[in-house]
């Protein structure tokens, strides 16, 4: 029977995925990958000496081995670095996407294999379709709606598809919370952390506030050019973003809505909230980076996509440009897609991979 290493967090979602492995009966041990410590305690909550503990104590109470994995050199490398040089050059990059493919399941998952392991389990609500004589082995979504997140695991390689583990997959998170009391987990109550990947309770803003020069600019009404006010930075502001932008919209019924980013005059490109807001839908774009689960799809085809996570699946047309882009059609525009964020594709409930979008068209 497989051996797995389970990646703890110190959340009840790897712990409650700790005890069904061990119920049926694999041999498994418990690790809390160490990524980022906040040496200088800059950010505020940054709790990762607590979730340690946590994860050790779900470890301790289910009678299982437990290790603490030191991988604060590959995070600030393959994820911290991605992240600022993202923001710094005018994208948005998506960190949890890539923390799965270059970190759980990429130099955890090397780890896990050198030393004696066959697998990697996590606590992600999402299943898994067992390979078939037809195909490889899939990623489904979870049975929770609420909670599925097959979305982050868009960029994962077929090889690493082989060696994961999702055993939360099948049940709602109030089951999930059920079954952590009914067995006296130590964190049966605590809460869902809600910071980036592996770091903890930390906001994006705050985190790039530390690690990313202001660059103040203009806001410009994308409708006429007229400069609206001032911005710190462009690395605050997402597409589609309506708070927080720092110019009153001076009527009770329009808002004003960040468009776009115009990297050359380091402008913010806002507008009032409306279908034909310049840039804020797009009916096609882009996508390089493309990374597949599995058998990759056809050059030409008709499938579906998330645009972001939470979003729905949507209906989708792709069209090959090149060995390593795709022109994406959606059968309805989008709203407010961003460069450098990450698209995930479907066939049904089946992920089939993923890519980032490197043009966006109105």
């Amino acid at each position: 029977m497989s051996k797995i290493l389970v990646a703890m967090s110190g959340g009840v979602d790897s712990a409650v995925a700790a005890l069904l492995l061990k119920e049926q009966g694999y041999d498994i041990e418990g690790a809390y990958m160490k990524n980022w410590i906040n040496e200088d305690n800059i950010l505020g909550d940054c709790p990762w000496q607590q979730d340690i503990e946590d994860a050790a104590a779900v470890a301790d109470s289910l009678g299982i081995p437990f290790r603490v994995v030191n991988l604060m050199h590959e995070y600030r490398s393959r994820i911290v670095d991605y992240l600022l040089e993202g923001y710094q050059s005018g994208v948005t990059p998506n960190p949890d996407v890539m923390c799965n493919r270059e970190i759980k399941f990429g130099v955890f998952l090397d780890y896990a294999l050198e030393n004696g392991f066959s697998e990697v389990a996590t606590g992600h609500y999402a299943q898994l379709q067992e390979e078939t004589a037809d195909s490889p082995r899939a990623i489904i979504e979870g049975a929770d709606p609420n909670k599925d997140q097959t979305y982050f695991l868009a960029m994962m390689r077929p090889d690493q598809v082989a060696r994961a583990r999702f055993p939360v997959g099948h049940l709602l998170k109030p089951q999930l919370r059920e079954l952590a009391q009914k067995h006296n987990l130590p964190n049966a109550a605590k809460k869902d952390s809600q910071g980036i990947c592996f770091i903890g309770n930390i906001k994006m803003s705050d985190f790039l506030r530390e690690y990313v020069p202001d660059r103040p600019g203009p806001i410009i009404r994308a409708d006429d050019d007229k400069t609206l006010g001032e911005h710190r930075g462009l690395h605050y502001f997402t597409i589609g973003q309506r708070r927080g932008i720092g110019v009153p919209s001076n009527s009770d019924n329009n808002f004003y809505v960040v468009v776009g980013k115009d990297i050359q005059r380091n402008a913010l490109l806002v507008s009032f909230e409306a279908p034909s807001a310049p840039g804020l839908y797009s009916s096609r774009c882009e996508i390089s980076g493309l990374s597949y689960t599995g058998e990759p799809f056809p050059d030409d085809c008709k499938i579906e996509a998330k645009v972001r996570y939470r979003d729905p699946r949507v209906a989708i047309t792709c069209k090959r440009i090149s060995p390593e882009t795709i022109e994406v059609i959606f059968d309805e525009p989008q709203r407010a897609l961003a460069l450098g964020q990450i698209i995930a594709f479907y066939d049904g409930p089946k992920l089939l991979g993923g890519g980032i979008y490197t043009k966006i068209q109105s």
